[in-house]
């Protein structure tokens, strides 16, 4: 096999989901079928784009929960401590669902890994 040949064997074999280029080769003279890689170029984009959501939403969730201990702090201040009792609900239904939507892409990533 010249150079030439082996590269466009590579290439077909890296496209595939071979671990090794024998395994490929194997399949390929046992005449079994080899499983290629698609990529969906839409797919991608999407991912890296809730990839990016996904550090942005731990971020305001951070930053969030920072900003409702500092507030724990000054409870010696009512409204401050009636503000606090009054939210503290919403406070917990906002950070379940940023878990929920975290944990939801951390499935989706996860799929798509396996594709």
């Amino acid at each position: 096999m010249n150079e030439r040949e082996y590269e466009r064997l590579h290439a077909f074999y890296t496209a595939t989901t071979c671990r090794q280029l024998s395994d490929y080769i194997r399949k390929l003279i046992l005449q079994k079928p080899v499983i290629v890689k698609y990529r969906n170029q839409s797919a991608d984009e999407f991912l890296a784009d809730m990839i990016r959501l996904k550090n942005e939403l731990s971020a305001i969730g951070n930053n969030f929960n920072q900003a409702v201990h500092r507030l724990h702090t000054l409870d010696h201040v009512p409204e401050i401590n009636a503000w606090l009792l009054a939210n503290e609900s919403i406070k917990l239904a906002f950070v379940k669902k940023v878990d929920e939507i975290k944990d939801r892409m951390n499935q989706i990533y996860q799929q798509w890994l396996q594709i």
